[in-house]
């Protein structure tokens, strides 16, 4: 029997708090059963209600198709921030769900989390959720639309009349541990470590790394440093449109390539022929995946694509489990389906990382 655990306080809640602890406890029954039933008496948002069970809908019968069986569901929650009057109050939740599955005898757990605004108002002494906005994160671009690919433009354009040289690049803003693999200039070959990219996506999904600048949307630059962790060898330009390569806050002002830190951007250097350096395979079927290997998402189907995530698990049936960061994920199922920003349009795009970089 699938059994379903939300946190609960050490003290007793009153007020919108209160309310807010009952929703989440209702939230993970129906993240657990696969239906909004658990919230209809507790939520007057409606157009929030439908926007969740589409999303509940389409995650059940994904699981349905996979064979998975849910066994145990568990939700956390935290305030972020409040703001609060006599009889109404505006929260910023961050949830984190835990979700135990067994497919193909064993047994895994798939992490995300989520951030949700909620308003509550009090009527007749009682507190009810009246609004919940999620703010999905997965959707919202690095920079604004088309900033890397003006700026690549105006690269190649400048491409074909002499430059002057680069200025020399300092070491970047890394820990002296994580730089024991980085040679600047000149040719590199070295072996992708896998093991070691995931590893790195393992300890750091759900935290920034203080050795790095963290964006707000930051899954591209969490997934640029999973492989520079598996041993991928920076390609030091100093432009932003140029290379792949971070350098970190200097003179205060942002130095990092937009394929570190842009999922297009990204898509677009992984996409592109090159004998050396970080290099990637496009292919056609996630099944061909291996760990360490980066999927790209593009919601809209647009060809704009908008999050980045790396493979680091297999479920019993070989396709690829992702971590994920901005929107904290670990040994999500790959297609997202289970996410807010997920439409009928969304496209991906599936590249093995090369063994010899």
């Amino acid at each position: 029997m699938p059994r379903s655990n939300a946190s609960a306080p050490r003290r007793r809640l009153e007020g919108w708090r209160a309310a807010i602890h009952d929703y989440v406890e209702r939230v993970n029954r129906a993240e657990l059963e696969g239906g909004i039933a658990p919230l209809v008496d507790a939520v007057a948002d409606e157009e929030h209600l439908r926007r969740l069970e589409q999303r509940l809908l389409r995650t059940a019968r994904r699981d349905r198709e996979r064979a998975i069986a849910p066994l145990r569901s568990e939700a956390r929650a935290a305030i972020e921030r409040a703001h609060e009057s006599a009889r109404e109050a505006s929260v910023l939740l961050r949830l984190h769900f835990t979700k135990q599955c067994r497919h193909g005898g064993t047994s895994y757990n798939e992490q995300r989390g989520e951030l949700e605004r909620i308003r509550l108002q009090q009527r007749e002494r009682v507190w009810r959720i009246v609004m919940i906005e999620p703010v999905v994160a997965e959707r919202r671009p690095r920079f604004g639309i088309g900033a890397e690919t003006e700026a690549s433009r105006k690269a190649e354009v400048a491409s074909t009349a002499q430059q002057e040289p680069p200025a020399p690049m300092h070491a970047p803003y890394l820990s002296p541990a994580l730089l024991d693999h980085y040679r600047p200039g000149g040719r590199s070959f070295r072996s992708y470590r896998r093991e070691l990219a995931v590893s790195y996506a393992d300890r750091w999904w759900d935290a920034p790394n203080p050795e790095y600048e963290a964006f707000d949307v930051n899954c591209t630059n969490y997934v640029s440093q999973c492989l520079f962790a598996g041993n991928a060898p920076m390609d030091y330009t100093g432009r932003r449109e140029a290379g792949w390569w971070y350098r970190g806050r200097h003179n205060g002002r942002e130095a990092w390539s937009y394929s570190w830190s842009v999922s297009n951007a990204l898509k677009q250097l992984l996409a592109a022929p090159r004998t050396s350096g970080l290099r990637a395979q496009l292919v056609e079927n996630p099944a061909q995946l291996a760990l360490g290997d980066i999927i790209v998402y593009d919601w809209n189907g647009d060809d704009r694509f908008q999050h980045s995530t790396i493979v680091t698990a297999f479920d019993a049936s070989g396709m690829p489990l992702v971590n994920a960061n901005t929107v904290a994920s670990r040994h999500r199922y790959w297609d997202y389906r289970d996410s807010y920003a997920w439409t009928e349009r969304t496209s991906y795009r599936f590249f093995h990382i090369a063994d010899l970089l």
